[in-house]
């Protein structure tokens, strides 16, 4: 079997406005961010308890955080392409699975999201695309 290694986040509420609602529309609570990063299992199985050796996601996080709050979006699928973009930034991830979902959706229940997986191949043919573009405004 071949070894791999995820970094998974779940249940991240984002701190965003998304969206345009009339009078009678329902208006979410929260928009969680559900988000998994493949990475070279090198980065995960080390050999000394160093910082050094690993993937360091805290300024990912941090990165997503000021970009979920750094302006009102009208679609899911911007932030979402925003994120991405932020995590194309970092070699060590090869692929990602990135699921942003919104809550409630009609009578104070469910959830409504949309996904994205890119692998090896897209992730890169994002970068090559992206690297074009200085940062999504």
């Amino acid at each position: 079997m071949t070894r791999v290694a995820k970094v998974e986040l779940r249940g991240l509420e984002l701190p965003t406005t998304l969206g345009t609602y009339g009078p009678h529309d329902v208006i979410p609570d929260a928009h969680i961010l559900d988000l998994t990063l493949s990475i070279c299992p090198d980065l995960v199985q080390i050999i000394a308890d160093d910082m050094s050796l690993v993937f360091d996601y805290d300024p990912l996080i941090a990165e997503i955080n000021r970009i979920a709050g750094q302006q009102k979006y009208e679609t899911q699928e911007f932030l979402m392409t925003r994120i991405i973009n932020a995590c194309a930034g970092y070699a060590e991830i090869t692929s990602l699975d990135i699921f942003l979902k919104k809550q409630p959706v009609l009578n104070g229940t469910g959830s409504l999201g949309v996904r994205l997986v890119l692998g090896v191949d897209e992730l890169k043919a994002f970068r090559a695309r992206e690297s074009q573009i200085d940062e999504f405004a």
